[in-house]
């Protein structure tokens, strides 16, 4: 009997000491598991900061005496597709692990950028690197334009990021041609109104999105309510147009150079000024900790609404920028 007590004594010492370390492994885990949200949480926040207006690098020092026509408007393009690869965190559309893949803000706004830099490289390949409808394309923008328009979705075999920085060499190829006299760019107004047409499809686009996030939304032609932005997409359609007005914006900016000439002759400058003063009050902080969807006069604000109303003002602008460059 008292062998059997000794052993019994022995096993109760086994399963407290085994209990006790079950414990602290938990405990371990637990800690670590925290640890590495909170890492998770401050990456997060890092890497959904929106790059600020002023932040694109477009020219490189020094290039300025190899500036041509149509400089701006390639660099720029190229500038915001290394944006979309080099910003904190890179390329976050196709992430596939944390914290990437629990952000939308980020991946929505990069995809309003993406769609900027897809008419634009898509205008310069159709119209302005052509003197006319019947002449040759320029070899290194009809393969940059196809590989811009990439899914923005793919992680692997191949990556978004792979085919987009492709297509930035071969933007460096067409910019490199351009400014040696070996490439053309023709600023001419027909080019530029065609252009402006797509950015104005596209903001419009924009604006009955958010608009639709409203309690009640607005008709289609056949009398019918429009289908209302789900409640769980308005951050994402908000971030997105964020995305396209900071794009547009830089765009906007090069047209006004490489363009100069035409837009004075047609009397647009001024026209032109005012949308993208417009697009950068769409860059404003956003002070909320998330996206409000109120009433129009309710307590509550609606950045949904306060975001179409830029867009829409802009849009205007840009249906009348276009009126004045295709008159004779």
């Amino acid at each position: 009997m008292k062998f059997n007590r000794r052993v019994s004594g022995a096993d109760g010492l086994g399963d407290r000491l085994g209990g006790g370390r079950s414990r602290t492994l938990g405990t371990v885990i637990g800690a670590v598991l925290i640890v590495y949200l909170l890492i998770c949480l401050l990456v997060g926040w890092y890497w959904s900061r929106e790059p600020g207006l002023n932040e694109l690098n477009v020219l490189p020092v020094g290039a300025s005496n190899s500036l041509t026509t149509g400089s701006h408007t390639a660099r720029t393009v190229r500038a915001l597709s290394m944006t979309l690869l080099e910003k904190p965190g890179g390329f976050i559309s196709n992430d596939i692990t944390p914290p990437g893949i629990w952000l939308d803000n980020m991946p929505s706004w990069e995809f309003g950028v993406l769609v900027q830099v897809r008419d634009m490289a898509r205008a310069m390949r159709r119209d302005m690197a052509r003197s006319q409808s019947q002449s040759t394309e320029d070899a290194a923008l009809a393969k940059a334009e196809p590989l811009l328009h990439f899914d923005h979705n793919s992680w692997a075999l191949p990556a978004s990021e792979s085919e987009y920085r492709s297509a930035v060499r071969l933007l460096d190829d067409y910019i490199g041609r351009l400014e040696s006299g070996n490439a053309s760019f023709y600023a001419r107004a027909d080019n530029l109104a065609a252009w402006i047409g797509d950015a104005s499809t596209r903001l419009g686009s924009l604006s009955q999105r958010l608009s639709s996030s409203v309690a009640r939304a607005p008709l289609t032609d056949g009398g019918r309510e429009r289908k209302k932005t789900p409640w769980l997409q308005i951050d994402n359609v908000f971030y997105e147009a964020r995305g396209s007005a900071w794009a547009l914006a830089h765009l906007l900016r090069a047209v006004e150079k490489d363009y100069a000439e035409v837009l004075d002759k047609k009397n647009a400058l001024v026209s032109l000024r005012q949308i993208i003063r417009e697009l950068e009050a769409t860059q404003e902080t956003v002070w909320s900790p998330m996206i409000l969807n109120g009433g129009g006069f309710g307590v509550l604000a609606n950045h949904s609404l306060v975001m179409a109303n830029y867009l829409s003002r802009a849009n205007a602008g840009l249906i009348d920028l276009r009126r004045l460059l295709e008159q004779g």
